[in-house]
């Protein structure tokens, strides 16, 4: 960004805060554990939510996590929708929803979460300390007719 294409005052904030978290699904996707570990907060009070699993606190946990999410998974594409952010001190939450399509074993899944990313401004940027995803409700386009397929 040039000087004369500037962010206003708080874009720029807003901006990094984006990219983070773009950073986060990149590294998700490309099951990349190293910038996994360098995108979550190293310090107390850290925390992951996957859908349906409990809740995991600490970073060696939440790393240990991912690293079976990745082993676990054949490939995995998530694209963000419905971003919003919000910035209160240090903090910075971003609000999506997760599309997701993903393989196991031999199975193709399509599934939409809502997700909570929270991170703290550190000295290094931007550091993941809550990820919280649960499952989207479902919508149903049609009337049930009472039979099952």
């Amino acid at each position: 960004m040039t000087k004369s294409e500037a962010a206003p005052e708080g874009e720029s904030e807003r901006v990094e805060l984006l990219g983070a978290n773009r950073s986060f699904y990149e590294s998700l996707e490309k099951f990349d554990i190293t910038a996994m570990k360098a995108l979550w907060y190293q310090g107390e009070g850290v925390r992951c939510i996957h859908p349906g699993w409990e809740a995991i606190d600490g970073y060696e946990a939440i790393i240990e996590s991912w690293d079976q999410v990745f082993r676990n998974t054949g490939w995995m594409r998530v694209t963000p929708t419905d971003v919003s952010t919000w910035r209160l001190g240090e903090l910075g939450l971003v609000y999506c929803a997760e599309n997701i399509t993903a393989k196991h074993d031999d199975e193709v899944g399509v599934a939409v979460t809502m997700a909570t990313n929270v991170f703290r401004q550190t000295e290094e940027g931007w550091r993941m300390i809550l990820h919280h995803a649960s499952p989207a409700p479902v919508e149903v386009t049609q009337p049930f007719n009472g039979t099952l397929q």
